[in-house]
């Protein structure tokens, strides 16, 4: 199943089915927004998905979705926990700055709390300044159901409902300082940007194992591939793991939204590792800056800057568009 948000004149837009191909989409209901499906899932999920079967039945049923008038699928959530779950992308941090990586960080996740009161559209512009150092990150997410603290793997597992992609966009000049106050990140973590469509775990079939979509995430940059590494491989923690961790010492309201941190596979070297020299490329600006470091002394590949777009999705193994894309520029003269 697919669902997505239309904006509206509320802050919490119109939930709406979208069909499998995501040209067509019909308004869920009287299941007004995400939210409210979230928090009722089992008593709606069989309405939702017997419309999602009929809207994907009969090509004359339906409007024609735009992305373009789509809300990130939640526009605000209780809760966005953003894991690190990709540890090649921690190590070469490490590296670069000439410090190892602590071992614990192999057994226990990362996680920040992001800021969830409000996130920017799949096609909004990223509103920030260029000597911020503005970059994205192309991630994997999840939403929760209801969790108790404590919760199993098992627990977790099923608990997930929807899946999405995001753009965690980061202020990487911003970072040093806060991180320096030990408080950790918060002006440097702007609002994010969700793909138009969140899908049910069915929706990825055999793609979808262990908690984990082994697919790859592609990233494009002025509209050159940056990179397609698998967001399956490498992948330390799974989705499930990440929502004990969240769990540890609380409960998980419906509608957490938990991420994988920024999708990283590993690779050689710097010059292997771009997509142009035959490497599966990176989906953050930091990363290849960090092998440019790690290679010759100092960064080279520059932040974003006004008028840059950067374009987040991923296909199925037919070349079908699952999320719908992020396409986000940036805009540094608000």
């Amino acid at each position: 199943m697919k669902l997505a948000t239309l904006k509206n004149n509320t802050r919490d837009g119109r939930l709406v089915v979208v069909s499998r191909d995501l040209t067509r989409y019909i308004e869920a209901g009287t299941v007004k927004t995400m939210q409210e499906a979230l928090d009722n899932w089992d008593d709606i999920v069989l309405s939702l998905q017997q419309q999602y079967e009929a809207l994907n039945a009969d090509a004359t049923i339906g409007a024609i979705f735009d992305p373009a008038k789509a809300h990130s699928p939640l526009p605000r959530a209780y809760q966005w926990a953003d894991g690190s779950a990709y540890l090649n992308h921690v190590e070469l941090v490490r590296k670069a700055r000439n410090s190892e990586v602590p071992a614990s960080f192999y057994d226990d996740p990362l996680m920040y709390q992001g800021g969830s009161d409000s996130f920017i559209g799949p096609r909004d512009e990223i509103l920030a300044q260029p000597e911020w150092g503005i970059d994205f990150e192309a991630e994997v997410v999840v939403v929760s159901g209801d969790l108790k603290q404590g919760a199993s793997l098992e627990e977790a597992a099923k608990a997930i409902r929807l899946v999405m992609l995001v753009n965690d966009v980061s202020l990487r000049n911003l970072i040093p300082a806060e991180l320096a106050k030990g408080f950790g990140f918060f002006q440097s973590k702007p609002a994010s940007a969700f793909s138009p469509v969140a899908v049910t775990p069915d929706e990825l079939g055999d793609a979808w194992r262990d908690t984990k979509v082994h697919l790859p995430l592609r990233v494009t940059l002025n509209d050159k591939l940056f990179g397609f590494p698998n967001a399956g491989q490498d992948m330390t923690f799974s989705f499930a793991r990440l929502l004990t961790h969240v769990t540890k010492t609380r409960d998980a309201e419906a509608g957490t939204i938990v991420g994988s941190g920024t999708v990283s596979n590993k690779q050689d070297n710097l010059f292997g590792s771009s997509v142009e020299h035959g490497g599966v490329g990176y989906c953050c600006l930091a990363e290849v800056r960090m092998y440019e470091t790690i290679e010759t002394g100092k960064p080279q590949t520059e932040f974003m800057q006004h008028g840059d777009v950067v374009r987040i999705e991923m296909l199925d193994k037919e070349g079908n568009n699952i999320f719908g894309s992020i396409i986000n520029q940036v805009n540094t003269q608000y």
